[in-house]
């Protein structure tokens, strides 16, 4: 009875040591003085995990905040947790407001609310559970504390299943990513790992510094990562994925990628995902039937899946993702997310009798060399007669001329082949195969009317945005569609007459519209001047440039950005003015060369004929901070022409 006694005083006295610890770390964390653009911060943030041997990884995660502001203390009253019931439970153990006065108020964790997590065309059945904490006040300090196991990012879920159910699908490995950033500050995040020394953990930190130690508990290596006084960083419009630029840990068992493709592409054979079906084959002889060489037939049936099988995610199938439905349930259902696409396109091309398999990236971020899971997107690959493999991606691709989108140059990828690969990188497309061109001719009347026409042409991704004006609306919305790129030069616009190639025949030809118009009182006359910027000088289709929304006003940039395709711009038109007028005033005629961007711009007048040209030379899709003067200098200066009359005098 005395041991029960004195081990219930132990206990109570060790709770009692830990909150008041808890109380004055929460006191000396800061206030809205020092953190002024924060709602709360985290004063620390501990995970500790435990690797089995079959891969399997045990998380016990504990947290604590502390509310800065009354902004904050909202923020903080329902704390959300995603999930995934396919690949992780987690269990909350401890949730708790210790408030400003000491007085501790614990919160019931079993009224927790569960229910499924907004989706949008891919219903896996992710859910959602939701904490309600209640009321909160600054000086308030929350803590919560869970426990994990699972292969995924998943934060709750109802059911405990078996440890197998949880056991990573590449069996044996360990992989994590951890990002040491965050959009509010933390005082101190502490990641420590205990796994069998003969697992061999890599390791690297990524874009800062951490304090990492190695030992040894129960037999196992232990590795202890922490960093201090985390910041949020400033970012910069359109800089790269975050990840890409902040401080990140990445931990793996895999030995190299190489490793990792070769199991990649043994789960699929193995499950059989590529098999094709009676009524496969003769989908695939319709589609070759008349297919001139080898590339046409690659291109045709890229472009099938890529326009007839929609983006819809109805089934996740195996749930750690990486095993791809087969290709009878893809076809059955023409509707998958992007590795039923993929997986759908291999069956199709080894139908037509083409080497072909599955292969991993990452769209939106890099990937980099230690070999964790930094994927979330799956694509194609096809081996040419020649032995090299061309790599396709039928998600990205509906209704563009290419075969692998150029929104994805500059992006790291694996392939899934039996004897293995290392990661790669897609290379830059010239910026000539996006080409931009507008040629335009007009005549200028006394009263300020604009007559003319013009003729629009792009091949590429170019050629994707402006046939996009058709094909990402209904047919009955055509002309309007079109209208409203025009009215942004003017309102008054007048459409004489007008011609387009067929916007779903886009493996026949490049898209071409000719438009005729008519713009009363475009130009500013008076009897002595008239004001004028030329209809192809004024941003015309501007908003099929991304670039142009660029924000100049930044002179330097820390971090690399991104825009959404490398890209040339042509532009040209003659104007025949009334009789015996002279240029007042003109925009400076501009030539700049740069490792990011070219640009050159003129006006010329010869007798009654003024001429305007332009050429911009987007050169990437990622751009170091090196390149941001010249690719300014191209925006800038694009803009400044498209915004800057001529002034003709008589």
């Amino acid at each position: 009875m005395r041991s029960k006694l004195l081990l219930f005083l132990i206990l109570s006295l060790s709770g009692f040591l830990a909150t008041a610890q808890q109380a004055e770390l929460i006191r000396k964390a800061g206030t809205a003085m020092e953190f002024p653009n924060a709602g709360y911060i985290l004063v620390y943030d501990s995970t500790r995990v435990d690797v089995q041997e079959t891969g399997l990884s045990y998380y016990n995660n504990s947290r604590l905040f502390k509310i800065l502001t009354p902004s904050g203390a909202k923020e903080l009253a329902v704390i959300k947790f995603d999930y995934d019931p396919l690949t992780a439970f987690i269990r909350v153990e401890k949730a708790r407001i210790i408030r400003s006065n000491g007085k501790i108020e614990e919160i019931d964790i079993k009224k927790i609310y569960d229910y499924p997590a907004p989706a949008r065309a891919i219903y896996w059945g992710a859910r959602q559970q939701m904490i309600g904490i209640g009321r909160l006040e600054p000086g308030d300090g929350i803590e919560v504390k869970y426990f994990k196991k699972g292969f995924s990012y998943a934060l709750l879920t109802q059911e405990e299943l078996s440890d197998d159910y949880y056991t990573p699908p590449m069996r044996g490995h360990y992989y994590d990513i951890v990002e040491f950033f965050s959009s509010f500050p933390i005082k101190e995040k502490v990641y420590s790992v205990a796994i069998a020394k003969e697992k061999n953990l890599q390791y690297k930190f990524y874009n800062g510094t951490v304090d990492d130690k190695v030992s040894e508990k129960n037999g196992k290596s232990v590795y202890s990562f922490t960093v201090k006084n985390i910041l949020p960083m400033k970012r910069e419009p359109r800089m790269v994925a975050q990840s890409d630029v902040a401080p990140k840990l990445l931990l793996s068992t895999s030995p190299d990628w190489e490793t990792k493709s070769k199991w990649f592409c043994g789960v699929n054979e193995d499950y059989g995902s590529f098999m094709s079906t009676p009524e496969i084959d003769k989908k695939v002889k319709a589609i070759l039937k008349g297919a001139k060489d080898e590339l046409d037939s690659i291109s045709r049936l890229n472009h099938w899946v890529a326009d007839e099988i929609r983006y819809s995610g109805l089934s996740m199938g195996k749930g750690e993702g990486f095993t791809l439905h087969k290709g009878e349930m893809d076809f059955n259902d023409r509707c998958g997310v992007c590795k039923d696409k993929a997986g759908m396109l291999v069956t199709m091309l080894r139908a037509a009798g083409f080497e072909s398999y599955p292969a991993m990236t990452m769209a939106g971020s890099r990937i980099d060399r230690i070999p964790a899971d930094q994927f979330n997107h799956s694509v194609t690959t096809v081996k040419l007669r020649n032995g090299d493999y061309m790599m396709l991606d039928p998600t990205w691709v509906p209704f563009t001329r290419e075969n692998w989108s150029s929104r994805e140059q500059q992006q790291n990828y694996l392939m899934g082949l039996p004897q293995g690969a290392d990661l790669m990188e897609t290379p830059i497309s010239a910026p000539e195969n996006h080409y931009f061109r507008i040629n335009g001719t007009s005549t200028l009347q006394s009263d300020g009317t604009l007559m003319g026409e013009f003729t629009l042409t792009a091949e590429g991704q170019s050629d994707a945005s402006v046939r996009g004006i058709f094909t990402r609306n209904f047919k009955a919305d055509w002309q309007s569609s079109f209208e409203r790129e025009l009215v942004k030069i003017s309102p008054r616009i007048e459409i004489i007459g007008m011609s387009y190639t067929d916007p779903y025949a886009y493996l026949l030809q490049p898209v071409q519209i000719k438009v005729k118009y008519r713009i009363p009182d475009y130009a500013i006359a008076t009897k002595d001047e008239i004001i004028v910027t030329p209809v192809v000088a004024a941003n015309l289709f501007g908003s099929r440039h991304s670039h142009t929304s660029f924000d100049t006003s930044i002179e330097k940039r820390l971090y690399p950005f991104a825009d959404g395709c490398t890209k040339l711009i042509e532009l040209s038109e003659t104007i025949t003015l009334p009789a015996n007028m002279s240029i007042k005033f003109k925009p400076e005629a501009k030539q700049t060369t740069g490792s990011g961007a070219d640009f050159e711009s003129n006006y010329a007048l010869d007798g009654n004929t003024l001429t305007f040209s332009q050429k911009v030379v987007l050169k990437k899709r990622i751009y170091q901070p090196e390149d941001w003067a010249s690719f300014r200098d191209a925006v800038k200066y694009q803009n400044e022409f498209a915004n800057t009359p001529v002034i003709l005098k008589y």
